[in-house]
């Protein structure tokens, strides 16, 4: 039954090709910007799910114990 209802669309075998150039000219720009950015770009992004932007704390000696913070 589907096959029929597309079969009637005019212009229907349009579609396939365009999503076809949408695909390639999608990934063909990714692929050339991976290629262009600089490597200490590529570093610092590599870098940011790991970086929170706090410094640690120090951690907490056996003899005292954890603060807690009651509002």
């Amino acid at each position: 039954m589907h096959k029929e209802v597309l079969r009637a669309i005019e212009g229907i075998g349009l579609y396939p090709v365009i999503s076809l150039i949408v695909f390639f000219l999608f990934f063909t720009s990714v692929f050339l910007w991976v290629v262009r950015i600089r490597k200490s770009h590529a570093k610092s992004m590599a870098a940011m799910p790991l970086d929170d932007g706090d410094t640690p704390e120090p951690l907490s000696t056996p003899s005292s114990p954890p603060t807690t913070s009651r509002s």
